[in-house]
């Protein structure tokens, strides 16, 4: 942890001018808000497909409105490669977090799943390549490893993707290998497990498992468990998720670049032990939820039965320490979803408008000095 907050002190001293694809995103909104606070220019692009404007919203809240005025958006699409250069240009890191997410959506929309993820991966390759940026860190996902059975997932070995959604981003790796070797760029990237947090979307038929549940409990609503609940993650929480792109952005070990690592806890956590740490925190918001009962249906095509990462490489070359553990997260995340509903009734109680868009200022090379 003391080398993670010697690099945030770094960051600090020495501004640099950042790109966030997805920055209105459930992770992307969170790394725009780390770095706004530590006083870097972040230029963001996002199509709002998935990410919200509330979470900007959310952001400009937080940091106020003086670090606000350091960030610029690009409302636009990778899938384009003008847009994808024009986001590139006078960048100095690029934190690529745009896909289109979710196994179940790939299975039900391959094409759209390619299309994002591996066309407009390739798009921002090209545009960061030409435009000469320093370290390109990209989301990867634990669904690579497929249907290998090893425990813990080790970077060396994967198996057969079970879905389209795999695919994609095992084929994002394969590019980012190529490019490293025959563009020589500097690409990291990382493996997330099942990373959850303040912001991620309950709403909707792809929501994650975590929102979607604590949704359910405060509404007394279903609860719906995929198979029998032995099914287990390596559950992450966000701010280990931002700590590993921070390290993997800055890493100064060459041996360290052009590497794919796990991002997680190295920990198992089954869905009924997860039901379990749910109803327990929200009892204290809301006696009833203990009283609430899952209902168990078919496992679901597509996933894997078992997850768990080995971080011993991410360790060893990027100095990351996970200090967020599992119940800390959740009891985070919880809180803040609490707090949310409870300011939405007072809103409606009110009759006040729902929360404004956030003001998101349209990039400006010259103002900024990048033309």
């Amino acid at each position: 942890m003391k080398k993670y907050q010697e690099l945030l002190k770094r960051i600090e001293s020495q501004p640099k001018v950042w790109l966030i694809t997805g920055a209105a995103g459930f992770i992307g909104s969170h790394l725009l808000e780390s770095l706004l606070a530590l006083d870097q220019i972040v230029v963001g692009l996002d199509n709002f497909s998935t990410g919200s404007r509330e979470n900007l919203a959310l952001v400009r809240d937080a940091v106020g409105e003086a670090r606000w005025r350091n960030f610029r958006l690009i409302e636009g699409d990778i899938r384009s490669p003008e847009i994808c250069y024009s986001a590139c240009k006078s960048v100095d890191i690029v934190l690529h977090q745009a896909a289109l997410g979710s196994v179940p959506r790939s299975v039900e929309a391959p094409v759209a799943s390619n299309d994002n993820n591996v066309n407009g991966f390739l798009n921002m390759l090209v545009a960061a390549r030409d435009s000469h940026v320093g370290r390109f860190v990209y989301a990867s996902s634990s669904s690579i490893y497929g249907d290998d059975a090893q425990l813990p997932k080790v970077e060396t070995r994967v198996g057969r993707p079970l879905s389209p959604y795999a695919v994609t981003k095992y084929v994002d790796e394969l590019y980012a290998g190529v490019f490293a070797s025959c563009y020589g760029m500097n690409l990291v990237g990382l493996r997330y497990f099942n990373v959850f947090g303040p912001r991620q979307s309950p709403d909707g038929a792809y929501a994650a498992v975590i929102p979607k549940w604590i949704a359910a409990f405060l509404n007394h609503e279903p609860i719906q468990i995929n198979g029998d609940g032995t099914t287990a993650r390596d559950f992450c929480f966000v701010e280990n998720a931002v700590q590993a792109n921070f390290l993997a952005a800055l890493v100064d070990d060459p041996n360290a670049v052009n590497q794919n690592y796990n991002v997680a806890l190295n920990g198992q956590t089954s869905l009924n032990e997860l039901l379990g740490m749910l109803r327990d925190r929200l009892a204290l918001y809301d006696a009833a939820v203990l009283d609430m009962q899952p209902e168990y249906r078919e496992f679901r095509w597509g996933d894997m039965k078992f997850s768990r990462a080995d971080i011993s490489k991410a360790q060893r070359l990027l100095g990351y320490q996970p200090v967020w553990p599992v119940k800390r997260g959740l009891e985070e995340t919880i809180d803040w979803y609490v707090k949310r509903s409870t300011a939405q009734a007072r809103s409606e109680r009110k009759s006040s408008p729902p929360i404004p868009d956030a003001r998101l200022p349209q990039r400006d090379d010259a103002a900024w000095g990048l033309a």
